[in-house]
């Protein structure tokens, strides 16, 4: 299945597309995409319904991020050799973590918001993870048993938060907007290979990130247990697995995003995003 939100911002309602590509309306079965409706148990009733009985929802309606109510949103850095090559870091022995804030999640096609003081906003393309069985101290063999389904992030960044302005990488990383998450989520069982799918992003029409999930560092299973060790995984938390080289940061000269610029990205099998960048007020 791919599960979507749609309607205006704050306000969105569950839907799934069918296989016409129509949004079709979920809210008389269930409330939201969100917490234990992406368990094993929630998503099997939602694979039991006949979406030709749905409502059509009109093809011009917003999406919102594809999950709701998001408890966490993990994300780990410097996954794929190529982007700490040109960070210049060194290849990290154990996963990289950060955290962004939920306030930043948004729709995959809504504005990013370029924040005050800013100077070097950068993009980052990169696979979600989305729970779906609660566990702690998971054993990687049965990782994946915890996943409900995979999902496009585009992981915003403003370098000089990050880097230049003290403590952690979560000042740059956690503003509004910085965390558009969708089209939409694809239930597990329908990505047979995550392991092997394209990634890509463009600025201006312009292909600066072109990888694959073959690259990564730490796997899925291997981050899903990673974590599992220093916290509990709930369904509708939200991991970010890293992203490939081609980030403005390591452009020879750094480039970085501007008001006007239009950013589109995406994976394969998983849809993609556009982006417009807007200037704060």
């Amino acid at each position: 299945m791919k599960l979507l939100r749609f309607g205006e911002a704050g306000h969105e309602h569950p839907g799934v597309l069918d296989a016409q590509g129509r949004v079709r309306d979920l809210s008389a079965h269930v409330d939201d995409i969100a917490g234990d409706v992406l368990s094993v148990e929630g998503l099997a009733r939602l694979r039991a319904l006949d979406l030709s009985t749905l409502p059509v929802i009109d093809s011009t309606a917003r999406l919102g991020a594809c999950v709701g109510r998001i408890g966490k949103f993990v994300c780990i850095g410097l996954n794929y050799r190529d982007h700490a090559a040109e960070s210049g870091m060194s290849i990290p022995t154990e996963p990289v973590v950060f955290n962004k804030w939920t306030s930043a999640v948004c729709g995959p096609n809504d504005d990013v918001i370029k924040p005050r003081g800013s100077d070097r906003l950068d993009w980052e393309v990169e696979l979600g993870v989305v729970i779906g069985k609660a566990g702690t101290y998971i054993d990687e063999a049965a990782a994946l048993d915890h996943v409900a389904g995979y999902c496009v992030v585009h992981d915003v960044s403003e370098r000089s938060f990050q880097f230049d302005r003290g403590g952690t990488w979560d000042k740059g990383k956690g503003c509004d907007t910085f965390g558009p998450i969708g089209p939409w989520l694809v239930t597990a069982d329908e990505v047979p290979d995550i392991a092997a799918a394209r990634i890509w992003l463009e600025v201006d029409g312009e292909r600066h990130q072109d990888g694959t999930t073959a690259d990564m560092i730490f796997t899925v299973p291997q981050i899903i247990a990673h974590l599992s060790q220093f916290m509990s995984l709930q369904p509708g938390d939200v991991i970010s697995t890293g992203t490939p080289a081609g980030v403005g940061l390591g452009l020879n000269p750094p480039r970085y995003l501007q008001a006007g610029n239009e950013i589109r990205l995406g994976i394969e099998g998983l849809g993609e995003q556009r982006q417009r960048v807007v200037a704060a007020r």
